[in-house]
């Protein structure tokens, strides 16, 4: 197989996000091999130039490199639990948690396949679209990762984060846990002002803008986590912080609000402040969440 020449391979699970992928390899050349376990989605896919396998065994067999996009971790394990593995490629794009990317990799190693765990960062439509600026984390082995860098980079680019398997699946999670956060944020804000004569697309890109230039503090506190020094060039410490937060939760309670979005963060940062941290920056938060 050249560098030139797309390689083969199998995608089993042609769901919204399996579907995308299968086109994007398709349209660029790739001979594929597709299972799903409702059979039509399979051949919808054989006009474009796809294989359709009747079973999940038929699809690895078909290829070395056989990727993954089910449901979840038992919809991995049902679909493969008789399926002989030996010498075969297996990444996994299923959405799970580190421990069952770990526990997979495992299971898949003692079947004598390598395994490639993923966390992909983009919809469906992002996908097949660069500028969209949709990528896939990747963690596992780095073997196999170069191995097939060039195939797994047509739907989406990548990014390796390791050997440990689990460690796409906790880039994942943790980008989207902050994702969430922001959106917490963002309907409070929307919330305050829901009842007044403001125009909320008016106000958007002010909150847009507003959450972009707060986004560059991850920089500090990664920095502040790093050094063990959450004193290190703080702008407004947490004592200061902490006083203000009365008046957010008394705006709240006047716009007929509820504080239940922000009131967990603030009493985070009461208890950072009751152990006599009152001149750090909040990056103490990190540590309360962590459990003993």
């Amino acid at each position: 197989m050249t560098a030139h020449t797309p390689s083969p391979l199998s995608l089993l699970g042609l769901g919204a996000m399996g579907t995308a992928l299968a086109r994007t390899w398709l349209a660029a050349g790739h001979p594929l091999t597709v299972w799903n376990r409702t059979p039509t989605r399979a051949y919808a896919l054989a006009a474009g130039g796809a294989k359709p396998a009747d079973s999940a065994a038929a699809a690895v067999a078909a290829n070395t490199l056989v990727v993954l996009c089910l449901l979840d971790d038992d919809s991995v394990g049902a679909a493969l639990d008789r399926v002989d593995l030996t010498g075969k490629d297996l990444v996994n794009l299923t959405t799970t948690t580190p421990a069952q990317a770990r526990s997979r990799a495992a299971w898949a190693e003692e079947r004598g396949a390598r395994y490639l765990d993923g966390g992909i960062m983009a919809v469906p439509p992002m996908i097949g679209v660069r500028e969209a600026g949709g990528y896939v984390f990747y963690s596992g082995s780095p073997e196999l990762f170069e191995a097939h860098r060039a195939t797994l980079a047509v739907p989406a680019d990548t990014t390796y984060v390791g050997g440990d398997a689990g460690f796409a699946a906790l880039h994942d999670v943790a980008l989207l846990s902050a994702m969430y956060g922001m959106f917490a944020g963002a309907a409070h804000a929307f919330a305050l002002i829901r009842r007044e004569d403001i125009d909320p697309v008016v106000f958007a890109p002010l909150l847009a803008d507003w959450l972009a230039a707060m986004s560059g503090s991850v920089h500090g506190t990664a920095a502040q986590l790093r050094s063990g020094d959450y004193t290190e060039g703080v702008v407004s410490n947490l004592a200061m912080q902490v006083a203000g937060t009365p008046t957010f939760l008394a705006t709240a309670e006047g716009q007929g609000v509820s504080p239940e979005l922000l009131a967990p963060y603030f009493g985070l940062m009461r208890r950072r402040l009751d152990l006599g941290r009152a001149e750090e920056d909040l990056t103490g938060v990190v540590d309360l969440l962590l459990r003993q």
